[in-house]
């Protein structure tokens, strides 16, 4: 695969990041993407316990290749101009596509009562192991942006204990300690910490709309900050008493990762805004786990021409590709 290589005006971190999730760009990706998005259905997915998670599940005739499922970011959904460039570009090259939304994304609000969190792993589990028994294809593989590599890598360390084992694992930019991106948003620019805290206080408006029980609106009202709005909501609505003790509960730094029981690829950009490259020094070695970090891509970016084609949708054909050669030798 050659190298990520940007044209010099596209080689800022910013710029990248930004651009990658502007509307011309999604106009652009949406247009590209109709076949992946008319063969697109949508499905409840079963996670136990109550919990259902929802999903669009992109099939075509014939397939040989196997299943891809992705997993959006913080605040993303499975109709993200990421995610939807990915899968069609994978759709495009064979394989069948599951585009999953975690709990509160997209519009899933009334699904389920109490709000997500990002310790909620065992039903992004279940919902995999659900999605592999659902729909039957030769192969499996998992991806995940940001947030949704984190949960992708977490995931690649529970499968043991399951009947489903995926081929392959890729994070893109995952969210590795949420304690320093945290501080990185609350002390960088402003547009990263502007744009997640408003589209948290959107998704957690749009919840009250379905559950007016929870009776936090006057509260959020209040905060304006990050940083405010998790010393609200963690001791309030997750197990947790603060929240530090909450961000370092998901981190997959430390040993986290020495649990990989599949083949697990992370592709990273050292110039990363949001998720900060250093901390890749801190995960576990595993003989399962392989790193690829570029120069440049800024956070989930990778655009690698003025027609904002993004480089890691190549990238993940070449990766599960190669994986599903392996297999079949």
């Amino acid at each position: 695969m050659q190298e990520f290589v940007p044209p010099r005006l596209l080689r800022n971190a910013h710029v990248q990041s930004i651009l990658s999730s502007t509307v011309p760009r999604k106009w652009f990706v949406n247009r590209n993407a109709k076949g992946l998005l008319q063969s697109s259905k949508s499905h409840l997915i079963d996670c136990g316990d109550g919990v259902r998670l929802q999903g669009e599940y992109a099939h075509q005739p014939d397939n040989d290749k196997g299943l891809v499922i992705l997993i959006h970011g913080w605040e993303g959904s499975a109709n993200s101009s990421y995610i939807v460039s990915s899968a069609s570009e994978l759709f495009n090259a064979g394989f069948n596509i599951f585009r999953l939304n975690l709990r509160d994304h997209g519009d899933t609000h009334h699904l389920n009562e109490e709000l997500f969190n990002s310790v909620r792993l065992d039903e992004v589990v279940n919902a995999v192991v659900a999605i592999c028994k659902q729909f039957e294809n030769p192969r499996f593989y998992l991806a995940g942006f940001s947030l949704g590599g984190n949960f992708a890598l977490r995931v690649a360390t529970k499968l043991l204990h399951n009947e489903i084992l995926l081929e392959k694992v890729v994070a893109i930019c995952p969210l590795l300690d949420p304690v320093k991106t945290m501080s990185s948003l609350e002390q960088g620019l402003p547009v990263y910490h502007n744009y997640f805290q408003m589209k948290w206080n959107r998704s957690l408006r749009k919840k009250l709309l379905h559950f007016p029980e929870l009776d936090y609106g006057s509260q959020l009202a209040k905060l304006k900050t990050l940083n405010t709005m998790n010393a609200f909501f963690v001791p309030r609505f997750t197990p947790f008493s603060d929240p530090n003790s909450y961000l370092s509960a998901y981190a997959i730094t430390g040993d986290v990762l020495q649990d990989i029981c599949i083949p697990s690829h992370i592709v990273s950009a050292e110039d990363d805004p949001v998720v900060l490259s250093e901390d890749l020094d801190s995960l576990a070695t595993n003989p399962l786990l392989s790193l690829e970090l570029t120069r440049y891509g800024g956070h989930c970016g990778f655009l690698q021409n003025y027609r904002l084609h993004s480089w890691v949708d190549q990238r993940l054909i070449a990766l599960f590709t190669h994986s599903e050669k392996k297999s079949s030798e």
